[in-house]
């Protein structure tokens, strides 16, 4: 089997979409149907399930993913670092990080830069209304996200933080002078919500759909970026759940954080693309692991 056709075959197995994986390899799509036949044919079976609305490993497709992805990382990985080392220079690792995320991961970039001085550790920001675009279009390599991540082309590595959310309220709101305020109180009020499609369960995570108790939680102005959400909490336009970088790290007029007495501990973790997945990454999730996530 050929170097590009198991690449072709890996990227389908990951996007599971004939479209995006001719666009990611800059191929046709024909180009595509055409390895994955010729591959299918060569082993005497299907490795597809292909109908009208979505595609889908079989089960041999699946064990082939797998014995081939290791092999294939290990190639890729050999190659980049033979270039390298006959252009003098040395490895690079691109990490994407939300917002002030850098000076709470100081300690673990600190540490994989002191193990790894050959590698060049990248840092690109990452935006929550497209979390995971970066690392399928490889502009990121591994970068950060809040559990869960339930993409099946994404590895879930080690925990980075583990805190409780926040409830982030306008310093005038009624909520700020509550001697306790719970997750329940969220009913009352509205939340911002991303201006652009984001998966779903993700978004649930700071924007639930219903209290604990079950009672709807309204959805109000749609934002980009955490300086619009925020701006419209500011004006008393909403609440928010946040992080608890943002009291650290945005402590700006206008906003008071409280600590809902219920509020759910959320997770960050590392994720990045299995079938891309670099000695470089895997040495940045071993540092992560041996650091332990940062609690607050």
């Amino acid at each position: 089997m050929e170097l590009r056709d198991i690449e072709i075959f890996l990227t389908l197995a990951e996007e599971l979409h004939f479209g995006r994986t001719a666009d990611r390899l800059h191929v046709s799509q024909a180009r595509v149907s055409q390895s994955i036949a010729k591959q299918e044919r060569r082993i005497g079976a299907r490795l597809f399930v292909r109908s009208s609305r979505r595609v889908e490993l079989t089960p041999i497709g699946a064990q082939l993913r797998e014995d081939l992805g290791a092999g294939y990382r290990r190639i890729v990985d050999g190659t980049r670092a033979a270039t390298a080392a006959a252009r003098g220079a040395a490895s690079t690792l691109t990490l994407g990080l939300h917002g002030p995320q850098a000076h709470d991961q100081a300690r673990l970039i600190d540490l994989f830069r002191t193990r790894h001085p050959e590698v060049e550790l990248r840092i690109r920001e990452m935006s929550f209304t497209d979390p995971f675009g970066p690392l399928r279009s490889g502009s990121v390599e591994v970068a950060t996200a809040w559990l869960p991540v339930r993409e099946p082309d994404l590895t879930v590595g080690p925990p980075v933080v583990t805190e409780p959310l926040l409830l982030m309220v306008a310093t005038d709101h009624p909520l700020a002078s509550r001697a306790a305020v719970g997750m329940e109180d969220l009913a009352d009020w509205t939340l911002p919500h991303p201006a652009v499609p984001v998966p779903e369960y993700w978004l649930r995570t700071l924007v639930p759909a219903h209290t604990p108790g079950g009672r709807p939680i309204r959805r109000g102005p749609k934002v980009s970026t955490f300086q619009e959400v925020a701006a419209v909490v500011a004006a008393g336009e909403a609440i928010s759940l946040v992080h608890g970088d943002a009291a650290r790290y945005y402590r700006w007029p206008g906003l008071r954080y409280l600590h809902p007495y219920d509020a759910p501990t959320a997770s960050w973790v590392l994720i990045w693309p299995t079938a891309r997945e670099s000695a470089p990454v895997r040495e940045l999730a071993r540092a992560a692991r041996d650091m332990g996530p940062r609690e607050g």
